[in-house]
């Protein structure tokens, strides 16, 4: 059964950083492309960043510079180092796959940035 456990949030203030992680199991995982989403209140979900099968990387404009999305296929585990953190930035964050069918989402870890 697939399950997706986030962690590594906190509260922050604006200019401090984090490193989120992701770990997955009952998936292949190796196969997918893995990425990082986030849900600020009253907004919709949002893909923030994605990493390839072979290491590719993409983001949205407002992290590219900021943060960096890496993966480790044989621990099936997805990073997310966030730098230069933004009250903007403040959500709750999930992983999962970048295409649908998603996985089941975990619960996700809230990331605050205030001073």
């Amino acid at each position: 059964q697939a399950q997706l456990v986030e962690s590594g949030g906190g509260l922050v203030q604006p200019g401090g950083s984090l490193r989120l992680s992701c770990v997955a199991s009952g998936i292949r995982f190796s196969t997918d492309v893995w990425a990082w989403y986030r849900q600020a209140p009253g907004k919709q979900r949002e893909l923030v960043a994605s990493v390839t099968t072979s290491g590719s990387t993409n983001y949205i404009n407002s992290v590219k510079g900021r943060f960096a999305i890496s993966r480790d296929s044989m621990k099936k585990t997805v990073h997310l180092t966030m730098n230069q953190l933004k009250p903007e930035d403040t959500a709750l964050y999930y992983c999962n796959r970048e295409a649908t069918p998603y996985y089941a989402w975990g619960q996700g870890t809230q990331v605050t940035v205030s001073s």
